[in-house]
C-alpha cells in the first residue's frame, strides 16, 4: 500500500487480518459455486460476520447475505458495499495448491477475491467502529448471468436494508496491483444474450438434398450478416459488439441427415439504451429473412449499462486516493464491454464502480477473466480492503 497515504493503524489493523483474509479467499476458491448454488459460501459469509459481532441476513434474493454494521459515532447515513459471491462453469488448469476442488467449476472471475476483501474490510470496521452511521455489506450471489442483483432488489433489498449509495467493485487483469481505475459517464456494456431457433424441412443429404430447406446455408448467410450490424448500422462514433457462441442441430452420428432444426446463439454488448434496442431489432430482422424457413428469435439483457454519475465519482476517486495514492488511481480509464449486474443497484440507488488492479503473473503474462489459468491475486487484498474502508471513513463522517 502507499506509504502516507492512509493512517497507520489503519495500515496495522489491514495487515493483522490479512492472514486470515487470505485463507478464506483460498478456502472460497478451492470450493466454487456457480450462481444460485452458493450454498458453502454464503454459510461461509454469514458465519464470519457473526463471528465478528455484525448482524446477519441471510437468503437475501436466494443465497444473498447482508451484513449490517452500524458505526459508534452519531449518525443517520447509510452506504452499501457490495461484493459478488458466484463461480463459472469452467475446468481450472492452474496446478494451484487451493486449486478447485469442484470439477468443471472455477473462480476465473475473481469473486472469490471481492468476497474476500468485503470480509477483511468488514472486520477492521466491526474492530473499532470509527465512522457514523451504517455499512450495508451486500454479499451478492448469481452474478454470471442470472440474475442475482435483480433478486436481490426484488426481495426488497434497499427496503430492508437502507441505503444513500451503494459502490461496487471488480478486479482486472492487467492494471498494475495497486492501482485503481474509475471513469465518469459509461463505463461498462449492458450485456444481452440472443438465441434464434432456425426451423425447416429437413431431409437426406445425399438422396434428396434438392427437396430440403438446408438449414446449414441459412445460418451461413445469417451469421455473416450478423457482421454488418456493428459495422453499417451502429454508428462509428459508437460501440457495441455482437458475437456467436453457441451452433446446435443434427447429429454427429447422422452426418447424411439434413437438419429440421437449427439453434444459434451469442451475446451483445451496448452502451445506450438506443444501440440496445437496435442490436435487438436487427438480429430479430436478419432472421427473420432467412429463405426456406421459419425462425424463432429470442433476446434479453443480462445486465444494463453501468454508468458513473458525477458526484459519486468524486467520492470514489477520493476514497481510491486515500487508499492506494493519488498517483495509483486512474481517473480516465477507458471503458470495457464486458457486463455487471451492479448496474441495476445503481439504477436503483445512486454509486459507482472501480477496477482494482490484478496485475500480471511472474513471467509477465496476464491471464485474463473467464480463462482457466487466471486467478487473483491475492497482492490485491490490502489495497482492496483499504479502499472500501476509506470509503466508508470518507462517507460516514457525521
Amino acid at each position: 500500500m502507499g506509504a502516507g497515504t492512509i493512517d497507520g493503524s489503519l495500515r496495522a489493523g489491514i495487515e493483522a487480518v490479512l492472514p486470515e483474509i487470505v485463507a478464506i479467499r483460498h478456502d472460497i476458491h478451492a470450493h466454487p459455486e456457480l450462481g444460485r448454488e452458493e450454498f458453502q459460501t454464503s454459510a461461509l459469509v454469514a458465519q464470519k460476520l457473526r463471528a465478528w459481532g455484525i448482524e446477519v441476513a441471510e437468503h437475501v434474493g436466494g443465497f444473498g447475505v447482508v451484513g449490517t454494521l452500524r458505526g459508534k459515532r452519531p449518525g443517520q447515513g447509510a452506504i452499501g458495499l457490495r461484493a459478488d459471491m458466484d463461480a463459472l462453469a469452467l475446468f481450472e488448469q492452474t496446478s494451484l495448491p487451493y486449486a478447485s476442488s469442484n470439477s468443471g467449476r472455477m473462480h476465473a472471475c475473481g469473486h472469490d477475491g471481492h468476497t474476500a476483501m468485503l470480509l477483511g474490510a468488514a472486520k477492521v470496521l466491526a474492530e473499532d467502529r470509527d465512522f457514523a452511521g451504517t455499512v450495508q455489506l451486500i454479499f451478492q450471489p448469481a452474478e454470471e448471468g442470472l440474475g442475482g442483483a435483480q433478486a436481490m432488489l426484488q426481495d426488497g433489498l434497499f427496503e430492508r436494508f437502507p441505503c444513500d449509495a451503494v459502490y461496487g467493485m471488480h478486479n482486472m487483469p492487467g492494471i498494475p496491483v495497486g492501482r485503481i481505475a474509475l471513469r465518469k459517464g459509461p463505463f461498462m456494456a449492458g450485456s444481452g444474450r440472443w438465441k434464434v431457433c432456425f426451423s425447416g424441412t429437413g431431409g437426406h443429404g445425399g438422396n434428396s438434398a434438392h427437396l430440403a430447406s438446408d438449414l446449414s446455408v441459412v445460418l451461413a448467410t445469417f451469421v455473416t450478416l450478423l457482421q454488418t450490424v456493428v459495422s453499417r448500422n451502429v454508428p462509428a462514433i459508437d460501440t457495441a459488439v455482437v458475437s456467436v457462441g453457441h451452433v446446435q442441430g443434427g447429429s454427429p452420428e447422422s452426418l447424411n441427415v439434413m437438419p429440421a432444426e437449427l439453434v444459434v446463439g451469442g451475446t451483445m454488448r451496448a452502451f445506450t439504451p438506443p444501440i440496445q434496442s437496435l442490436l435487438e431489432t436487427r438480429i430479430s430482422e436478419l432472421a427473420a429473412r432467412s429463405q426456406g424457413a421459419s425462425a424463432s428469435v429470442k433476446t434479453w439483457w443480462n445486465a444494463i449499462p453501468l454508468v458513473n454519475p458525477g458526484p459519486q465519482v468524486q467520492t470514489v476517486a477520493m476514497a481510491a486516493r486515500t487508499a492506494v495514492g493519488p498517483e495509483q488511481v486512474d481517473e480516465e480509464a477507458a471503458p470495457v464491454t464486458g457486463g455487471e449486474d451492479f448496474a441495476f443497484m445503481m439504477q436503483a440507488k445512486p454509486g459507482a464502480f472501480v477496477f482494482l488492479g490484478n496485475g500480471a503473473a511472474a513471467d509477465g503474462s496476464v491471464h485474463a477473466l473467464h480463462t482457466p489459468h487466471y486467478d487473483f491475486n491475492d497482492a490485491a487484498l490490502p489495497h482492496g480492503i483499504a479502499y472500501w474502508i476509506s470509503l466508508v471513513r470518507q462517507e460516514l463522517t457525521t
